[in-house]
């Protein structure tokens, strides 16, 4: 019997323990954590990207069949072909390779960009330095977008 007593009080500090924690911690609810964003974005010209830019993807074949991005998925950019070019679509492909936060190393720049310039893994390097006229349209367009 004295088992069973011990047993009951042991019980009851127990409880009578726990409770004001449980109590307590109810007593302040804490705020729900803010929801992901979508993180900083770059508001591209469109204007620009058509004078400028879609001649210079254009001449270095960027948008071509067979391995390039104009045949569909290669890589993150998708171009639409050349024989049905949609200008919208290609600036919304081309400005999610826009890098807002570190604007020199986003894919449009690196990628094309011959590894001994800076540039990044890519299979075709059009431009072998950052002289180049090409590049440096597409480098002025990415720099002259907004936060």
């Amino acid at each position: 019997m004295n088992s069973v007593r011990q047993r009951r009080t042991f019980a009851v500090a127990i409880t009578l323990l726990v409770i004001p924690g449980v109590v307590h911690g109810c007593a302040k609810p804490t705020a729900p954590p803010p929801p992901p964003g979508g993180g900083t974005s770059v508001q591209l010209d469109f204007a620009a990207y058509q004078q400028d830019v879609a001649p210079v993807l254009a001449q270095k074949g960027c948008d071509a069949g067979g391995d390039c991005h104009g045949a569909g998925i290669r890589g993150s950019l998708e171009l639409s072909p050349q024989g049905a070019k949609d200008d919208q679509f290609d600036f919304d492909q081309v400005s999610m390779q826009v890098f807002a936060t570190d604007l020199d190393h986003s894919p449009i720049l690196t990628e094309p960009l011959a590894l001994a310039a800076g540039g990044t893994p890519h299979g075709v390097k059009p431009f072998a330095t950052t002289a180049d006229s090409g590049y440096q349209k597409i480098r002025t367009w990415v720099h002259g977008g907004t936060p």
